[in-house]
Parts: C-alpha cells; structure tokens; sequence
C-alpha cells in the first residue's frame, strides 16, 4: 500500500493509543490520515508517522494459502467500477480491454540473461514486530518508517498475503521466459526487509528492472489502480536522477498491460489516469535500477477486494505485469 489508506485499526499492544483517536474521529478518517505519514503516504503530510499507522491483528503468514500458479485463463477480465475523472471505465464481462499505444510482448519473448527484482509489498510477519519495522531509515530527502504491515480486505484477506502471490505468478510466468527473477522477500523472513534494503536490491542483484507490487487501502468508496512514478530526487544518499525516465517508460507500460490483462479502471479516488509522481517513497528514491511501484486495486472497496482475492483475477494481474516487464525489456 503507497496511496492514502482507510484501515481498521488492529489490534496490536503497541497500537492501543489509536482508541483515542477513534473515540475522536470516524474511524475510517482517522485511519486514513494517520497512513498518509507512511512511506505510503501522500508527500505533504510525510512530516510524522503516527503509532497508529502500524498495523496488527490477524495478517499472518499461512492464513491465506496462495493457489499453485497456473496457466494464463482464457476467460474475459472481469468487470470493474466506473471510475470519475475521465479515467476508463472497467471491461464489461467478454469484453477485451482496448490496448494502449504500447506493444505488447510475445508469450514466447526470449528473456534469457535478464534479471528482475519482485518487491512483494509487506511481510506477513511485520504485524508481530512493531519495533523493528517503525524503526526510522534514511530515503535522501527525510526519514521513513522502515516497513509497515500493509492493509486488508474486510474478510481479512491482507495486503502482504496478496502481494506475495501475485509476483510468485508473476515469477512463474518470467523464469519461463528465461528471466532471473529475484524477490526481495518471499515469506521467508520474520519481518522486513526496510524500504531502503528494497531499494537496493536492484543493483544488489545487477537487475535491469525492479517492480514493487502492491495493494491499497483507500476510501471504500473509490475503486482501481494506479502505478507510481519516481520523481526526480538529488538530496541526501539519494540521486535516482538516471532512472527516472526509463522508470516512467515502465510505468506507461505496466499501466496499460495491467488494465488490458485485468480490466481493472484506473483510479477514481487518487492518482491521474492512473499515474502518480512521487518524491516520498524510499523504494523510488533510492533505487539504481528504472523502478515503479503498482497499487493493483483499493482492497478497502468491496468490488476490488472480490476480485482482488479471486485466484483468476490475481493470474491475470500477473499476465498483465510479466507482459509489461517483458515489453520494456524486449522494446525501446
């Protein structure tokens, strides 16, 4: 989750004083406004992270059992909400998405030699260690928390848990391609890692491209998804002046292969056409290699969370990522 956030406060020990803001506040505002500090947060209200920004509860890793990935399905994207704002509406059930002015890679695209980094949003552990994912990390122009736990649907069905098979599909679809593709977690560490270790990981792993996968946590009444954009960043540690244009060159690519693999609609409630520009988010401004980050749907919207935890869904989320990655590894 990077945008603003509606969320439910959880109910971690370290979390007990968010009560008196809810005793204060609808606790949807409160919610909101409290994540806008994150390193998801809306850029002028970076300046504090709240303790009720982080997330407990019942997130944990297992309670959610990823389907085995499988073969791209046949079936049409299924329908979505009609956004405001001119962003296009979802694609009525047997209908194709119209495709944008980008090409579109061949499923048989050779990708032998490339290497692609995953970032899997969260960690379905980050619920049960508070103190090491608030501890603050250096992004070149401020500080942020190093991690948060990520939102959730109503039922439950969390943001971590989410991320995690998406780019696993994601990962299936690109290694048969030939590409090396590298997580920056995989459930396979109790927290973690901070935003400036994902940013990293990038040139860690000599990678071409990095691609942070997401969900967010908006108003309930907005619906859709948007990729963010790095803004250009020269302070502190951080210079990603290099990787700013083919980042955005990416970001083109994977907003128009997710919504014609999906027919997710571009965001009604954040974002423009379904591209937002951001200076506050350590994954971006600290990154060596071209990087975005993509919301995939606003998991506290009903008709996103059902599709959201729809297995064929969330294949062709990851149908409509590996084409974009292929596309901008493949074309110029």
């Amino acid at each position: 989750m990077t945008g603003p956030t509606s969320r439910p406060p959880r109910r971690s020990a370290l979390l007990r004083a968010t009560t008196v803001v809810a005793a204060v506040v609808p606790l949807c505002t409160a919610g909101w406004f409290g994540w806008r500090a994150l390193d998801h947060s809306d850029p002028a209200a970076a300046t504090a992270a709240p303790p009720s920004a982080v997330q407990s509860g019942t997130g944990q890793s297992g309670s959610q059992t990823p389907d085995t990935p499988q073969s791209p399905p046949t079936g049409s994207a299924p329908s979505g909400s009609t956004p405001t704002g001119g962003a296009p509406t979802g694609t009525p059930t047997g209908t194709a998405a119209a495709p944008g002015d980008t090409p579109a890679p061949s499923a048989a695209a050779d990708l032998t030699g490339r290497t692609i980094v995953l970032d899997p949003g969260h960690n379905p552990g980050n619920f049960a260690h508070p103190t090491e994912i608030n501890r603050q990390v250096d992004v070149g122009n401020g500080h942020k928390e190093c991690d948060t736990t990520g939102t959730e649907t109503d039922a439950g069905y969390t943001e971590a848990d989410y991320t995690l098979d998406v780019t696993r599909r994601a990962r299936a679809l690109l290694t048969a391609r030939g590409a090396k593709v590298v997580f920056t977690q995989d459930g396979d560490r109790p927290w973690g890692p901070c935003v400036d270790e994902r940013a990293r990981a990038g040139a860690d792993a000599h990678a071409d491209v990095a691609l942070s996968v997401h969900g967010d946590g908006g108003p309930a009444s907005g619906s859709g998804f948007h990729v963010i954009l790095p803004a250009k960043v020269v302070a502190g540690k951080a210079d990603n002046s290099a990787i700013v244009e083919p980042s955005h060159r990416l970001g083109l690519l994977l907003r128009d292969s997710f919504h014609t693999a999906t027919g997710e609609p571009y965001a009604d409630y954040i974002a423009h056409d379904g591209l937002d520009t951001r200076s506050d988010l350590g994954g971006l401004n600290l990154s060596a290699v071209p990087k975005v980050f993509i919301e995939c749907g606003n998991m506290r919207n009903s008709a996103d969370a059902r599709r959201m935890t729809d297995p064929q869904w969330r294949q062709q989320a990851a149908q409509g990522i590996a084409d974009a990655l292929t596309a901008f590894l493949t074309t110029h």
